[in-house]
């Protein structure tokens, strides 16, 4: 269907073109000249009267130009995109006067259609017609960022997602920061529990886990002493011993160290700032620790979505689950792949990202984020950053996903902070961010051949992020309350 023609100065990037009738932001055309078809994308549109403008001041005029039916026109900017066979920007830009028309569906098939390696995503918001899939192979390998305000859809993302990429026999694992996936009907769910075992714990972790920093060299070598000395013993003792009783052993062994007159008051005392960070770390999280259970990578199933609940932790204590996690993960798979054993890839989706992927602060589980982000497609590890709060996010860690869903956003200085992270993302795409609705989204990156408006798929069945329905759980409060007076 024709909508419009080009004029003004056109390049090569953008065209200026007017139309009689009103297309859709979003919406997906094609110009044809120099004997090829350039696909193009409708970025802004302004309605405008010529004899009704500006400079026109006269009231009783303008009510007689509108008695007088004269016509408005709309005046469009369309992003060229590239000729529709390979996706190239043409070399040479379109004449004026030439036509607009409105892709066809057979056309966005083409581009937006499944492959053996997709999943489906959702359909086109200017044209439902058009069903939108996802290049697995690209979402994972070059990781993805959700990114929303509260109640815009980031959780039903997830659940399609993961559900989808679950059923193409994909690994996914969800640090569930409030237990939403958890009581959801997610298939084939995999709950780990939130628990470390100690003998899987390295020294220079357990340093990290207490807060010794990196610069407290005394502080770390006697921690790292006393800590293999007591894994030691147990492993080659081969008993069974409670987790105070394993704390006080490595506390006994830092006391002996501290009694020696070899030493001088400065080493004693960092001596005894581990042992109080010791004592301090097990009175906090103590809850967290058992000898009994297997190393948290063995408790990952394959073709599985797995979910670990942090629901019920603190910050820093979903901190130390998190990056102790993806530690284990980022140096197991690195070791299958440098002894060219067989990968299995895995999907790895951190709700809340940016409690735990701080902009303004260190955490534990940031450097890891961070060296999965860069490192982690060599080795088969995908990344999922999903966030509420994207300018509070890691800028580093947020650069490195290729991949964007963005849902609805508002406020300003996130929407610059995206773009910023994000070459992809042109001023024309962020001005429509505050205008989706629910479960409506701009699709970027290499998993998606172009930019696209998204009307993201609903999730058939519970999730639990879902809203309260806060008036019917009143009234419920209210029923309980007048059987107690009965």
């Amino acid at each position: 269907m024709e909508i419009g023609v080009c004029v003004g100065e056109l390049s090569s990037n953008y065209v200026t073109f007017i139309s009689t009738k009103m297309p859709k932001i979003g919406e997906y055309v094609i110009l044809e000249y120099e004997n090829q078809k350039v696909l193009g994308i409708i970025e802004n549109l302004i309605r405008f009267n010529p004899f009704i403008n500006e400079d026109l001041l006269n009231e009783e005029a303008i009510e007689k130009i509108i008695e007088l039916g004269e016509e408005t026109y709309i005046r469009g900017k369309i992003k060229i995109l590239g000729n529709v066979e390979n996706l190239e920007i043409p070399k040479i830009p379109p004449p004026p006067g030439t036509k607009v028309k409105i892709a066809n569906k057979e056309i966005l098939d083409k581009i937006f259609g499944k492959s053996e390696k997709s999943i489906k995503i959702g359909k086109l918001l200017t044209n439902e017609n058009v069903e939108v899939y996802l290049d697995v192979n690209k979402l994972v390998s070059r990781h993805l960022a959700i990114l929303s305000i509260t109640g815009a859809g980031k959780s039903n993302t997830v659940a399609i997602l993961s559900s989808r990429i679950n059923e193409l026999g994909g690994t996914i694992l969800i640090f569930d920061m409030h237990s939403e996936y958890v009581k959801s009907d997610l298939p084939n769910k995999n709950i780990i529990p939130t628990k470390l075992n100690p003998l899987y714990l390295d020294a220079l972790e357990v340093a990290k886990l207490i807060k010794v920093s990196e610069e407290a060299y005394v502080q770390e070598r006697y921690l790292r002493r006393a800590w293999n000395k007591a894994i030691k013993e147990i492993k080659e003792l081969k008993i069974k011993v409670e987790i105070e009783e394993f704390f006080d052993r490595v506390i006994e062994i830092l006391e002996k160290e501290a009694r020696s007159k070899e030493i001088d008051s400065s080493t004693r005392n960092s001596i005894y700032k581990v042992i109080a960070k010791l004592e301090d770390f097990l009175a906090r999280y103590k809850e967290i620790l058992d000898f009994e259970i297997s190393k948290i990578t063995e408790r990952i199933k394959e073709k599985r979505i797995n979910i670990i609940d942090l629901g019920d932790l603190d910050e820093d204590f979903a901190d130390i689950i998190v990056s102790h996690t993806l530690r284990n993960i980022l140096y197991e798979w690195k070791s299958m792949k440098i002894k060219e054993k067989t990968l299995k890839p895995i999907f790895i989706v951190l709700e809340e990202a940016h409690i735990l992927v701080p902009k303004e602060r260190e955490t534990l589980s940031c450097y890891y984020v961070s060296r999965i982000a860069r490192e982690g497609r060599k080795f088969g590890i995908g990344l999922c950053l999903v966030s509420q709060r994207p300018k509070a996010l890691n800028s580093d860690a947020l650069s490195q996903c290729n991949n964007m869903i963005i849902l609805k956003i508002v406020e300003p200085n996130d929407q610059k902070y995206i773009q910023a992270c994000s070459e992809l993302l042109t001023d024309d795409l962020i001005r429509h961010l505050p205008s989706l609705n629910v479960g409506e989204a701009i699709i970027i990156g290499p998993a998606i051949r172009l930019p696209a408006l998204v009307k993201i798929d609903k999730f058939e069945g519970n999730l639990g992020g879902a809203d309260i329905d806060i008036v019917s759980e009143w009234k419920k409060e209210t029923k309980n309350y007048e059987l107690e007076l009965i």
